[in-house]
């Protein structure tokens, strides 16, 4: 089984990069891509667990791109990690990143919640890209909220109270970005309706124009129509479908291998890499 979408400490996951490899390995996978948020932190790890425990890993990343106020995800697999595009625009999101995590807490603490940007920063793994799912765990920890779900339901909605934007880049500009660093870009549940905005088929034709690859129609967050639609948009436009759990541990009730990829699909980002390699045992 492939799993091609999992999120570790390096982002907003609850275990390291190497205990989501075992976890894979646990729940019988014979393959994984590592995707967090904006960052590689977690590749070396990750692969050095995948050798050590005999399963395939795909090193990948999930970059977050806007196009006004809508949310769009693409996953990258396989790209060359040192690109400088590519290392500029992660570095410029995460920096974004940062700054927001403070202003959002700010607003909260003002409210009387009882979360700080020192209870929330506790919270980030060093080095790993900060997100709204450490304030929740901060939020949980203060008892304000039993789980990362009941945050996002009101607090922290990209529609709630407290919210503040990042930067982003289009997506359009993304998939250039990463077909120059070599990678693949797929772009991630488009349809979901529990982010900000579904990703429309003009959108989505205007980034396979650019070099997208791929439309991860199988996720927990698409209904039956939403992935017959999105499979049939990819057959129109002769792109993959991918299949993925969106892992994110503790953090999020999806399990690994409950939505998968096939090999085929994999062989076909494979031969459409130049970036960097399938961690093989």
């Amino acid at each position: 089984m492939i799993d091609l979408h999992t999120h570790s400490t390096a982002s907003d996951g609850t275990e390291p990069p190497a205990q989501v490899v075992a976890s894979a390995v646990e729940a019988g996978l014979t393959t994984v891509a590592l995707t967090d948020h904006d960052t590689t932190l977690g590749w070396t790890d990750a692969s050095e667990a995948a050798r050590r425990l005999g399963i395939a890993l795909v090193p990948g990343i999930e970059v977050s791109c806007a196009r006004g106020r809508r949310s769009v995800h693409l996953l990258a697999y396989l790209p060359d990690s040192t690109h400088p595009a590519l290392v500029a625009e992660l570095e410029q999101a995460r920096d974004s990143r940062e700054t927001r995590l403070d202003r959002m807490v700010d607003r909260m603490a003002a409210d009387g919640l009882p979360v700080s940007v020192e209870s929330v920063r506790a919270e980030v793994e060093e080095g790993a890209t900060p997100g709204r799912p450490h304030i929740a765990d901060a939020l949980v920890r203060a008892g304000a909220v039993a789980h990362r779900d009941e945050a996002f339901a009101h607090l922290l909605s990209d529609r709630g109270p407290y919210y503040v934007g990042h930067y982003a880049p289009d997506p359009v500009r993304a998939v250039e970005v990463v077909r120059a660093a070599g990678g693949v870009p797929v772009v991630a549940h488009p349809l979901s309706v529990t982010r900000a905005g579904t990703v429309g088929d003009e959108l989505l034709e205007e980034m396979v124009a650019a070099g997208m690859a791929g439309i991860e129609a199988h996720h927990r967050d698409h209904d039956p129509d939403a992935v017959r639609h999105l499979v049939d948009l990819a057959a129109s436009l002769d792109v993959v479908v991918t299949g993925s759990s969106d892992y994110h541990g503790d953090g999020k009730q999806n399990r690994l291998g409950e939505r998968t990829t096939t090999p085929e699909v994999l062989e076909r980002i494979e031969a459409l890499a130049t970036g960097s390699e399938v961690v093989r045992p």
